[in-house]
């Protein structure tokens, strides 16, 4: 957003690296805070996570740190870390990801500066969480998915396990601690008083699989990986066509009953063993497969019109190309191209406010390209 934007005045002190501390920032920034980038002299490890690259820096790198500014730290520097706590004092906001013994070593942790500093809003965004034995366990992304038991639970059941998707844990943990943040503000802007904001990458974890932690707690069982299906709804998922895949989401006993009467068999839910979801779900490989013999028949198109004529959610598997081509993502612009000379696209906010989108045309900074002047 413009200088105008709801956060506008807002000073934010990032102290980022990789992906969540960063995404966080970004968020601040693009809702229109002064967001001041600290990096290490060498800067963010992520820089150099490429090819692809613009401009010198990975794509990764400039997707989450666009509309800040850059300044370099080294805390090795007596001088250089008190100025840093300095600026720190002097912001609303501090967010971090640092390694867990970082900011006590160098005298910047959470509790001695919200006492310096009563309103601060310090946000510290960590590994495995800021109590317990593991508080002070490095961790990255993919470990997170497989200690939180995510990589148990995804992908084809007959295949190898997979992940959930590529950064979901950095990018979620970022979004949660924004969240955090704003609360923070606003409680400040009602009592005065800062906050120390603690999140991590395996609460996220944690939350995204709170689901099956849920059944498992009731059943003492965990479902199969279900692939593209889910585990308490039946039918809930892709089906094969005759021209590929067609995710397929009745998810009540209404749509269910309309989705068997796309299917040419409108007499299905009124049989015993279809009536409901736990009658469905009881016999689950059945009904599959006997919609799975039918969908295979046609082509996705065949299938999409009937299901969207009776209201039934639907949508085809998509690769990103394909994604790309879609109308609705070109009316939504939520994609732009900051670069001259690049074809790089760059995402803003999956929010709008009054009607223009969180973030667009800003750059990522050059390291240190703010020194002495922010």
């Amino acid at each position: 957003m413009s200088a105008t934007g709801p956060l506008a005045g807002i000073k934010v002190v990032e102290f980022g690296q990789n992906l969540a501390g960063p995404y966080c920032g970004q968020i601040l920034a693009f809702l229109g805070a002064e967001v001041v980038k600290v990096e290490r002299p060498e800067g963010d490890d992520a820089r150099k996570w490429g090819p692809p690259f613009v401009e010198g820096d990975a794509t990764g790198f400039i997707a989450l740190n666009r509309g800040k500014k850059s300044i370099t730290c080294d805390l090795a520097d007596p001088a250089q870390r008190e100025a840093l706590i300095e600026r720190i004092g002097a912001a609303d906001i501090f967010v971090h990801n640092l390694r867990a013994d970082v900011p006590a070593k160098f005298g910047f942790d959470g509790p001695a500066l919200t006492r310096r500093f009563p309103r601060l809003i310090y946000a510290d965004l960590g590994a495995f969480g800021h109590a317990g034995p593991w508080k002070d366990r490095p961790g990255y992304e993919p470990i997170i998915q497989a200690v939180a038991g995510l990589i148990s639970l995804n992908g084809d059941p007959t295949g190898p396990e997979a992940r959930i998707g590529v950064s979901i844990i950095d990018l979620s943990t970022g979004m949660w601690t924004a969240i955090g943040v704003l609360a923070a503000l606003a409680r400040r802007t009602a009592t005065g008083q800062g906050s120390l904001v603690n999140t991590s990458l395996f609460e996220s974890g944690l939350m995204w699989a709170s689901n099956h932690v849920a059944g498992w707690s009731v059943t003492g069982k965990m479902p199969p990986r279900q692939g593209t299906g889910h585990p308490s709804l039946t039918p809930y998922q892709a089906f094969e066509c005759s021209d590929g895949p067609l995710m397929i989401c009745p998810g009540n006993d209404r749509l269910w009953r309309k989705f068997a009467e796309a299917l040419g068999h409108p007499e299905w839910p009124d049989e015993e063993r279809f009536r409901t979801n736990v009658q469905r779900s009881e016999r689950r490989e059945l009904l599959l497969g006997m919609i799975a013999d039918i969908m295979k028949e046609h082509p996705r198109a065949h299938w999409a019109a009937k299901l969207d004529a009776l209201g039934v959610p639907n949508g085809p598997l998509n690769s990103v190309p394909q994604v790309m081509e879609l109308a609705q993502v070109a009316a939504l612009a939520m994609f732009v191209q900051p670069y001259a000379g690049s074809n790089a696209l760059f995402h803003g906010l999956p929010l709008s406010i009054d009607g223009e989108r969180a973030g667009g045309m800003e750059k990522a900074p050059k390291i240190g390209e703010h020194n002495g002047k922010a």
